[in-house]
């Protein structure tokens, strides 16, 4: 979980803070800490392995809302019109992530929860996005 934490991470805006420890990631920017409201939990800096994109909605959400807030412009001799770029879709225990634009599924996943599916597809998408980016 390590690895793909730190790639959610990374996608989300966050960077290495080698001023406190290269190993710390400041992901105060994805908004995650305003769910963590206890004294334990209320720091400025994670590690990859305190992250908790794969185990709670909280974490996970915020990049399911950056993925759909992804957009592209289509230029229409008449108007100019901006879409969405990407679909994020539940349905029981499977995510898929579909590209609208080029009509093919980025991401996949479908696992026990529907968490672990979106969490699992959210990862596929990201890999695919850093791919072709």
């Amino acid at each position: 979980m390590k690895e793909t934490n730190e790639l959610i991470a990374e996608f989300m805006g966050a960077i290495g803070t080698p001023k406190y420890n290269p190993t710390e990631w400041d992901i105060y920017i994805t908004g995650c800490l305003d769910v963590d409201s206890d004294d334990e939990n209320a720091k400025h800096f994670y590690t990859p392995e305190e992250m908790k994109y794969h185990t709670s909605w909280d974490w996970l959400m915020p990049v399911v809302d950056k993925i759909e807030d992804i957009r592209f412009d289509n230029e229409d001799k008449d108007s100019f019109v901006s879409y969405h770029r990407y679909d994020v879709d539940n349905r029981g225990t499977q995510c898929t992530i579909t590209d609208v634009q080029e009509g093919k599924v980025v991401g996949y996943g479908d696992c026990a929860t529907k968490r672990e599916s979106t969490y699992q597809a959210v990862v596929e998408f990201i890999k695919e996005y850093n791919q072709n980016k």
